[in-house]
């Protein structure tokens, strides 16, 4: 076969994801934001996932569109949509039905529907393939066939592109699954893993990210511990890093797109099926008490110096879930803006990376520009701005309290940190 592939959703992950196989293949990148489309065919990725020589080199390999019928040209699809949760913690699988449904009208005999979003073990086959033989008037493994191969995409890494991480596939009888395996061979330098069916590919994924909450939660609940007994929390670290094989992680703010959202796939899917997985859940729960934690913390250290609360300024610095990119989902930072604004202050938020249209419309919030003096200084993201310019500029002399939330700032500048 011939391999014409079109792959759905233009994000942090299919983009790079398009790029790679367009080196090799004929490949069409499809996304129903006609912004987007616009914006990509212009040279421009907002998703900074692309610097602007290569997306023009893409560019010359490669077509974007926005018309599903465009569609009907391939023979192997690519879905690479997000699948976010609700506010009630439960998978959003709206993005996914809605490219599923779009892939079915253009499925042909013969055709491989390869699934990246980030599911439980089992989604594929059960809620994908349905719809795809639904909406098509096709049969899976029959007419059609399919695969899962987790995106491993870690945005803002230029260390570690697409190519350079190993990848997992799966396909939906062993044929299939030599064939997708041997489609990401052909682009992935790092090499795959075949797993032996759809559903282990799948529940690699969920447990990927769970594993790094759950370590992250342990070390965020031991700064919360600590903080009781006034140890600072990062020299117990460092001491105990000095064990061969202590694991050193940082406790922090746990926000993104994976991190805090693929646990609840796993465990959506183990209390559909009777049982509660009480450690994943218990480690969300303490990494979601972190940013009221530092709220609470930072207005005790006011206080303790004598700095009145209502009227006073604070400025939050960053507002990206990760340093030097500028990705805002699942930003944990306005809750800390919330809160400290409940207790009477003047709260602002200072990004040079953000996009401030999307901050704006996402969280309501509006990015300034810091040039003053305030009373509650909030180091939430580690941009490599703040740290070559420092935070000095913004303390006020008369009083002010400094939180590292990153402990990357001088031990002597700052009042308390995680």
């Amino acid at each position: 076969m011939k391999y014409k592939i079109a792959v759905i959703g233009l994000g942090y992950v299919g983009l790079p994801l398009a790029a790679a196989f367009s080196k090799k293949y004929d490949v069409l990148g499809y996304d129903y934001d006609s912004k987007r489309v616009k914006e990509l065919n212009q040279g421009f990725d907002n998703a900074n996932q692309l610097s602007a020589s290569a997306l023009k080199e893409t560019l010359q390999e490669i077509i974007f569109s926005n018309r599903p019928e465009d569609l009907s040209d391939y023979n192997i699809y690519i879905i690479t949509v997000p699948t976010p949760v609700t506010k009630e913690k439960k998978p959003d699988l709206s993005f996914l039905i809605n490219a599923s449904k779009t892939v079915a009208k253009y499925l042909k005999k013969g055709d491989i529907v390869i699934y990246e979003s980030t599911v439980y073990p089992g989604c594929t086959e059960d809620d994908c393939v349905p719809i795809l033989e639904e909406n098509s008037g096709l049969k899976y493994n029959g007419d059609f066939f399919c695969g899962y191969s987790p995106e491993r995409i870690n945005p803002g890494d230029k260390d570690n592109p697409l190519t350079h991480i190993k990848k997992v596939t799966s396909g939906s009888n062993p044929k299939v699954a030599q064939e997708v395996d041997a489609l990401y061979k052909s682009v992935i330098e790092a090499g795959t893993h075949k797993a032996p069916s759809i559903k282990v590919a799948e529940a690699s994924k969920a447990i990927e990210n769970a594993q790094r909450d759950l370590n992250i939660s342990f070390v965020n609940e031991l700064a919360l511990i600590f903080d009781r007994m006034n140890i600072d929390t990062q020299e117990v670290l460092e001491a105990a890093a000095t064990k061969w094989n202590f694991l050193h992680f940082k406790p922090g703010l746990v926000g993104g797109h994976c991190i805090s959202v693929d646990p609840y796939f796993l465990t959506h899917k183990a209390v559909q099926l009777g049982y509660r997985p009480e450690v994943i859940l218990s480690g969300r729960n303490v990494n979601d008490s972190i940013p009221k934690f530092v709220a609470n913390k930072v207005i005790y250290l006011m206080q303790q110096k004598a700095i009145p609360l209502k009227g006073s300024k604070a400025l939050i610095l960053g507002i990206t879930f990760k340093e030097n990119f500028n990705d805002i989902r699942n930003s944990k930072v306005p809750q800390i803006y919330i809160a400290l604004k409940n207790e009477g202050l003047e709260v602002e938020v200072h990004d040079p990376i953000a996009d401030p249209e999307k901050v704006k419309k996402e969280y309501g919030i509006t990015l300034i520009d810091a040039t003053k003096e305030y009373e509650a200084i909030i180091l939430a993201v580690a941009h490599q701005d703040f740290l070559q310019q420092g935070i000095g500029k913004y303390i006020n002399p008369n009083g002010a309290v400094v939180y590292d939330i990153k402990s990357v700032l001088q031990r002597d500048l700052i009042d308390g940190r995680l």
